[in-house]
């Protein structure tokens, strides 16, 4: 992997970095020289065979959990990786999920909630409560995960997911423009389809099949595919001149 000089030494929170995208991207911060804190919530196992990689290849790296659906939580880890860290200089609000595929004329209040609560809540506490350690530091970066559902409106069953993370990409254009004065930058990766745990839970193989012939690269996607979008979007030298955009990661599938 090519080095990224200015990314070493940088305190970044992944969040849902236990597995998937969040787990190769963690791996990516930590081989640049970022101290990276791995988030997971119900996946201790994975989030230590996380550790134990980064560690191996002499990475640092340290694992947190929380949670982030639930009210306050995103907050409080922040705090408590700031304080184990001495400060924050990257956020990936990486952490969300479908919760399950249903229509909306079926859906309910509490499923309703879930969603609104794993994607979009969390991801706008975690970046407020990382502002301001952020702002003592003179600046940073917040990176959001999207998706290409936020253009398309999700397959079946996914309004709703679809629709959050719509919320996840008018977000980051918003708070970028609240942020720049702050030298804070804040962007998005909107992966497409992408072979990991979530598509496992929530399609077929079938449903799989089906999607990847709509794609130009004729594959599904993998972490490690996303993993040069969050990097360049972190770096100041890469791209210090880049904020409020949602960089889209489909193999083709969406051209905008």
């Amino acid at each position: 992997m090519i080095r990224i000089p200015d990314l070493s030494g940088k305190s970044v929170l992944v969040t849902g970095s236990s597995t998937g995208i969040g787990a190769a991207v963690a791996e990516a911060f930590a081989a640049q020289g970022a101290r990276v804190a791995v988030h997971y919530n119900a996946s201790a196992e994975a989030a230590q065979e996380v550790l134990d990689r980064i560690r191996a290849a002499g990475g640092e790296a340290e694992s947190f959990q929380a949670d982030v659906a639930a009210r306050g939580a995103a907050d409080r880890l922040v705090e408590e990786v700031a304080a184990r860290f001495g400060g924050i200089d990257g956020l990936v609000n990486n952490a969300g999920g479908m919760v399950r595929r249903c229509p909306v004329e079926t859906s309910d209040d509490a499923l309703i909630d879930e969603v609104v609560d794993l994607n979009i809540r969390q991801v706008i506490n975690a970046s407020r409560a990382v502002v301001p350690w952020m702002r003592r530091a003179g600046g940073g970066f917040i990176i959001n995960t999207s998706s290409v559902a936020a253009r398309n409106g999700g397959g079946p069953g996914a309004v709703l997911y679809a629709a959050s993370k719509g919320f996840v990409s008018t977000f980051t254009r918003g708070l970028a423009r609240e942020l720049v004065g702050d030298g804070i930058r804040v962007n998005a990766v909107a992966p497409g389809l992408i072979a990991t745990a979530f598509h496992e839970r929530h399609s077929t193989p079938a449903q799989m099949e089906a999607m990847t012939r709509g794609i130009p690269m004729a594959r599904a996607g993998t972490g490690e595919d996303c993993v040069g979008a969050y990097l360049y979007l972190a770096s100041d030298t890469l791209s210090g001149y880049v904020t409020g955009q949602v960089v889209e990661v489909n193999g083709g599938s969406l051209m905008p």
